[in-house]
């Protein structure tokens, strides 16, 4: 659908009375005789999978339909708020990022699931999901795990070019960089062997911070496990000025731009131009998500493969990490719901270990049953890849799930940012790398302190040790705690 239709179909079901139809924007069958159940999500690119499940629902709930209404992404929390204060909210809804889930629990947004998730089906997504802070709230539970972590970012190799540069195994396949050292000789090989057609590296940093990704994905495996995302939590700061791996990948990235390693515009472009170089050949690697996967495959691009966590050493010093409950929840239950237990039997069919192995297998994503996350099970090479990083996502600390009061913690956005100190870095702006580096550590650190300091005085019993977890071996998965 053209995206304006799509939000006019949004902001009519958001409109609508309680009691009066619901135009689905990505439809389910017309509902039949019985319980009717509204469903809302942003779940658009992913239609496919729900009206599966919706018709798989149906055809083993004949008494119930699911009317199910795919809202334009961006507009979504508003649409969503809107519905809820005019008392047409639907019965099981996508939880928005906005706001966080404790102020909807707070607000009245959400129904308690303890009627139906018992200890029994709570235990099927395995131990520290449903802690206070996570999925639980004031001893009760409002939504559970849906999806599985998986890297947050990986390194995309361009076949064809590796290939062009003799950048094979003896079997004939591509030899994929798994170091600092392996990243650089690839991306020397690919920009001599191109005769000044293409080059080693590209990215496009206009407007959406790529250069941050580049730094978070070869830094954490170098050991700075906060990456550009949290604290380091081993010591309870942001560590940009102390931690040398920053610098030291920084010198890496200006000396492939000395080297004239890089694609040339690299600075001025967008992501979405860079992806489509890169699927043009202009330049051998990039880093991006596993969101980048559907792009490529619509413009009929799938001749890559990627790697996750390149590293000085063979073997990462350190991994990506995900808080238990804090980022793989999806679904809740309206508080105003006129049906809870049919709404409970259609979010626990979601939330099913079915359903997760059908998600995995239409490369939307890992699913929180580890059975599930099997890369044999996936016919897209690239996205069985992905699945296969699973195993470098680690249960992390948590201070959130340890002392749920750091959740009124607030921390003021700080700019220039890391990605606008990268780009003065790598403009020749800033030519102290260090100092600059030392400079965001302490902004960031202050803000941080800021906020601890305002939550305390307003009554929160929080402090900074909340956030020093010295027990911690980033190399394990973390078991969190209540203090």
């Amino acid at each position: 659908m053209q995206r304006r239709t799509l939000l006019r179909a949004a902001v009519a079901a958001a409109l609508a009375p309680a009691a009066g139809p619901v135009l689905a924007a990505c439809g389910s069958d017309e509902p039949g005789a019985g319980t009717q159940v509204t469903n809302w999500n942003w779940l658009v690119s992913q239609a496919a999978w729900m009206e599966e499940e919706i018709k798989l629902f149906q055809q083993a709930h004949g008494g119930t339909a699911i009317k199910n209404t795919a809202q334009v992404t961006d507009k979504y929390p508003d649409l969503l708020s809107l519905a809820v204060r005019s008392g047409t909210a639907p019965d099981v809804f996508q939880l928005p990022r906005t706001p966080a889930i404790e102020e909807q629990v707070s607000s009245g947004w959400l129904l308690p699931l303890d009627k139906w998730a018992t200890d029994a089906w709570k235990s099927r997504f395995g131990a520290g999901w449903f802690d206070e802070g996570g999925n639980t709230f004031g001893g009760k539970t409002y939504s559970a795990p849906f999806n599985g972590a998986g890297s947050n970012l990986q390194l995309y190799c361009h076949h064809g070019l590796f290939k062009q540069a003799g950048l094979t195994n003896a079997d004939g396949s591509v030899r994929l960089p798994k170091t600092w050292d392996d990243v650089t000789r690839a991306a020397e090989a690919i920009t001599a062997k191109s005769g000044g057609k293409a080059f080693g590296l590209g990215f496009g940093n206009s407007g959406n911070g790529a250069l941050a990704w580049w730094i978070e994905l070869f830094c954490r495996g170098a050991g700075a496990v906060g990456g550009t995302n949290s604290l380091d939590y081993r010591v309870g700061k942001w560590t940009y000025g102390s931690d040398r791996n920053y610098a030291d990948f920084l010198a890496l990235l200006l000396d492939w731009k000395k080297r004239e390693f890089i694609f040339p515009t690299s600075m001025s472009i967008s992501d979405e131009q860079a992806r489509a170089f890169f699927a043009q050949g202009k330049f051998g690697m990039i880093v991006n998500g596993v969101w980048s996967q559907s792009t490529w495959k619509d413009a009929k691009f799938t001749d890559y493969s990627l790697v996750t966590l390149p590293s000085p050493t063979e073997t990462p010093k350190g991994f990506f990490y995900y808080g238990q409950g804090s980022s793989s929840r999806m679904f809740g239950i309206s508080a105003k719901t006129a049906n809870p237990d049919a709404a409970f039997a259609w979010l626990d069919w979601l939330y099913g270990k079915d359903a997760g192995r059908r998600w995995v297998q239409a490369g939307l994503g890992l699913s929180v049953y580890p059975e599930n996350n099997d890369p044999s099970l996936v016919t897209f090479a690239p996205f069985g890849q992905y699945v296969a990083t699973s195993k470098t996502n680690l249960a992390g600390p948590d201070p959130k799930v340890r002392n749920p009061d750091v959740a009124k913690v607030k921390v003021s956005a700080v700019k220039p940012d890391i990605n606008d100190v990268a780009a003065g870095i790598y403009t020749g702006q800033l030519k102290d790398v260090a100092a600059a580096l030392r400079d965001l550590e302490g902004r960031l650190n202050k803000a941080q302190d800021d906020a601890v300091a305002a939550a305390a005085a307003a009554g929160a019993k929080v402090s900074a040790a909340d956030y020093v977890f010295a027990d911690w071996d980033p190399t394990k998965p973390y078991q969190n705690k209540h203090s």
